[in-house]
């Protein structure tokens, strides 16, 4: 059987499938998990895959690893997909919509179990295919994608990436049209890191501020200096953002605080960049606060390095397209965070953009709980990663590790 001939019957056997990976995609949706208590999520799975004679091991809190194909493979691809909710209320009132309060699949991770286990069902009917052409599949249920240190950080020390040649997944995109999926060399996701500033002085009446150390306009200096002044200090290629979420000090009007703290984020697209911001931080942090004698403790929590996708395999995931009935299309970069990149600092790999908005509908956003997806996004996916395994094989880097 040609690869061409393999992949119509991969995309066969998941369209057959469709009904069950949509019955899942809407059990997990209407009981999500935040992330690191991913049980149920997990043993759902573990069950499908046992029924269906594929080897698996659950880790020891939440989330499994699954191989298929050739016991001894030549090549051997992982996909991965990522288990939790977030702590969001959902606002669809779809019929599966989420029955626990205040937490729901507002980033489409139930999409991405739905279609990687869709993809892992198919690939086992064609198993024999695979042992083959010398190609193993390892399956990687993620769990705790949304938090820092994320999940992939689990796996990785659970030696998730051991024999594994090349990596792949999605993430849903509801800007895109379903049936379209969006590819880009190079960084298509940022660093994140949480950057937290401290501030402690000597208070006192807001009538006297030149007896105290104003910490409030100090406060107001950090949050507005601090990325001025790494403005001043990066390469602009960086394409930093430091952004505040939380700013607070003071209960009263009349009241100068003895402290306050500003908290937010830190993104940039340059990996070089985020390995050696930390010094310059501190330093700019000082700097800023200097003049007003409070006392400043900076917190940098680094939290994910960008998603550097591969060239070649980004060429894989093009062909997989072609080869699958998908469309695909050029995506541009975001400043949002994934811990996919951990993956991709070990081996070569990449992430598409997985289009979930129905054609004329409306477009929702990810982390807000009116998200909808079309629901053939799930068979698309499906298609896509089964489709990844077999389209190509990705060079193994040289020097692993050094991704970006």
């Amino acid at each position: 059987m040609t690869d061409h001939l393999l992949m119509g019957a991969l995309c066969a056997t998941i369209d057959s499938l469709a009904p069950e990976l949509l019955d899942l995609q809407h059990d997990l949706h209407a009981h999500p998990e935040l992330s690191r208590g991913e049980i149920r999520t997990t043993a759902q799975v573990a069950r499908r895959l046992a029924d269906a004679g594929i080897a698996h091991r659950t880790l020891p809190v939440s989330g499994l690893v699954a191989d298929l194909g050739a016991e001894q493979p030549a090549y051997r691809v992982a996909l991965r997909a990522d288990l939790d909710a977030l702590p969001v209320g959902e606002r669809t009132h779809l019929p599966w919509a989420s029955t626990t309060e205040g937490i729901c699949h507002a980033c489409g991770h139930d999409v991405h179990v739905a279609a990687m286990l869709g993809a892992g069902l198919a690939l086992k009917v064609h198993e024999d295919a695979l042992r083959e052409r010398g190609i193993g599949v390892r399956l990687l249920f993620q769990p705790a994608e949304e938090v820092i240190p994320g999940g992939a950080v689990d796996l990785l020390a659970e030696g998730a990436l051991d024999g594994v040649d090349a990596i792949f997944a999605v993430h849903c995109d509801p800007s895109l049209d379903v049936g379209s999926v969006g590819l880009r060399d190079g960084a298509i996701t940022a660093a994140a890191d949480r950057v937290t500033v401290h501030l402690s002085g000597r208070g006192g009446h807001t009538s006297r501020p030149h007896l105290t150390e104003d910490l409030t306009f100090a406060l107001g200096k950090v949050v507005t200096e601090l990325p001025a002044v790494l403005s001043r200090r990066l390469d602009p290629r960086t394409a930093f953002a430091l952004v505040w979420g939380e700013v607070h000090a003071g209960q009263a009007a009349n009241v100068i605080p003895s402290s306050g703290v500003a908290a937010g984020t830190l993104r940039m697209l340059d990996a070089t960049a985020w390995t050696t911001i930390g010094p310059l931080l501190a330093e700019a942090v000082e700097h800023v606060v200097a003049p007003y004698a409070v006392t400043a403790v900076l917190e940098h929590v680094q939290g994910v390095p960008p998603v550097v996708n591969d060239p070649e395999a980004i060429e894989v995931f093009r062909a997989a397209a072609d080869g699958t009935g998908l469309t695909a299309v050029g995506t541009p970069q975001s400043l949002g965070g994934e811990d996919f990149a951990w993956y991709l600092r070990q081996v070569p790999g990449a992430m598409a953009r997985l289009g979930t908005r129905t054609p004329g509908g409306s477009t929702y956003d990810l982390h807000q709980g009116d998200l909808v997806v079309d629901e053939g996004s799930v068979v698309q996916g499906a298609r896509l990663l089964a489709g990844a395994v077999v389209a190509g094989v990705v060079k193994t880097r040289d020097t692993p590790g050094t991704a970006g």
